[in-house]
């Protein structure tokens, strides 16, 4: 294929998206720096701010639909050059509306250099009556980088005021260290042919966290400081810990809110910024 026909066929695959972004990063002396970035469509990120004396750029990616409907399909790819060091969250929820039979898509693919920190907190997803969302994460990493990567379902309101109305939400992230594949975390949530108060799924709960840390830092010890810090007996939540077949760990949670699961993300976000890299906490103040 010659270089007119890969323009023509990316040209293509950018028509049919409802929103692109990329984002790609590196370092100039201490600072991180971006070495290039590109939106197009209903998808854009706001001029990065620095919330500490780190160095440490933040982007906000911001929906500008207000919203995902049936048909969407969103992409975004980041790219970190060695020792860079990124922050990326969104501006609000990421809400799916009615996509029942058309379903929302969304693909994320990240690379992570040598020495690399991605800090990636989006906030929660919120499925709303007869919403199908279907999003792949795919992560490269080279050995050295680290990895802070979460995620966070809501069921959203429904007229007859039902918890799971949504159809089906699909969230799939595939992690490869050195090209090896080390994490593969597939959640299907549909409600129509599971019972989502059972065992093996929400458990009598109804709101979903997942975090998973990947990093050279993430030994045994330091998870069960995790672990006492986390204060894992609280009633209103339940929480999972364990450790990857690489250096890291997962955190599973249930718990009865949003707010809740984000106060367990905080934490844990806080005390690897103290402990791996002596930094202070900090806030995305977005609210």
């Amino acid at each position: 294929m010659d270089k007119k026909e890969r323009s023509a066929g990316w040209i293509k695959i950018m028509s049919e998206l409802t929103g692109y972004l990329s984002i790609e990063v590196r370092t100039q002396g201490e600072k991180t720096i971006v070495s290039d970035i590109y939106s197009q469509g209903a998808w854009k990120a706001n001029p990065p701010i620095y919330l500490d004396n780190s160095g440490q750029p933040c982007f906000y990616m911001v929906s500008l639909g207000g919203g995902y409907v049936g048909g969407d399909r969103y992409k975004a790819q980041f790219r970190l050059s060695e020792n860079a060091e990124l922050l990326l969250t969104t501006l609000s929820s990421t809400k799916i509306y009615k996509s029942k039979g058309n379903p929302v898509f969304q693909e994320t693919d990240i690379y992570l250099a040598k020495g690399s920190i991605l800090e990636y907190f989006p906030d929660n997803i919120i499925a709303y009556q007869d919403a199908h969302y279907e999003q792949t994460t795919v992560i490269r990493m080279e050995t050295g980088a680290t990895l802070l990567y979460t995620e966070l379902l809501t069921p959203g309101w429904a007229p007859d005021r039902s918890l799971f109305s949504y159809d089906t939400l699909k969230l799939k992230t595939e992690i490869y260290r050195d090209n090896e594949l080390v994490v593969f975390d597939h959640i299907r949530l549909c409600p129509e042919v599971q019972d989502m108060q059972g065992i093996g799924l929400l458990e009598g709960y109804t709101h979903y966290g997942s975090m998973i840390v990947i990093g050279e830092q993430a030994t045994a010890q330091f998870l069960e400081q995790l672990y006492e810090h986390l204060n894992i007996g609280q009633s209103k939540v339940r929480l999972g810990l364990s450790m990857l077949a690489v250096s890291g760990f997962t955190i599973r949670i249930l718990a009865f809110s949003t707010q809740v699961i984000e106060s367990v993300f905080e934490s844990c976000h806080r005390m690897i910024r103290k402990e791996w890299f002596n930094k202070q906490p900090i806030s995305f103040r977005k609210y």
